[in-house]
């Protein structure tokens, strides 16, 4: 499915001699301090050809964040994975050691599953 590319975002055509358009700006979200972020960890292996990922998800924020926390927890468990749609997906089963990272950083976290 082709994503629309236009300035005017699908407004065709207008009647009123003096309208201009004004795109919407994005509300960029606000990321919340760690002590009220409440993350979940868990451990996942669905859809993933039996591989097994640890999951962290319910973090709020701006993807830019997202994408460091992400990055740290990545480095620090010297693995691959990533961070979109508000989850970061970590390769691997590291529940313990990125439960402990977080907590670390003063995050709110709660182990899910097993």
């Amino acid at each position: 499915m082709k994503k629309k590319h236009s300035l005017t975002e699908g407004i065709m055509f207008s009647t009123d001699p003096n309208f201009t358009y004004k795109p919407e700006q994005e509300a960029t979200e606000e990321t919340l301090p760690p002590a009220q972020q409440d993350l979940r960890v868990q451990l996942d292996r669905k859809q993933r050809g039996g591989k097994s990922v640890t999951l962290i998800t319910g973090f709020i924020g701006n993807p830019a964040d997202l994408e460091v926390l992400g990055k740290k927890l990545k480095q620090k468990c010297g693995v691959g994975g990533s961070s979109k749609d508000r989850e970061i997906l970590i390769q691997g089963d590291f529940r313990e050691k990125v439960l402990q990272m977080l907590v670390a950083d003063g995050y709110k976290v709660k182990k899910i599953g097993g």
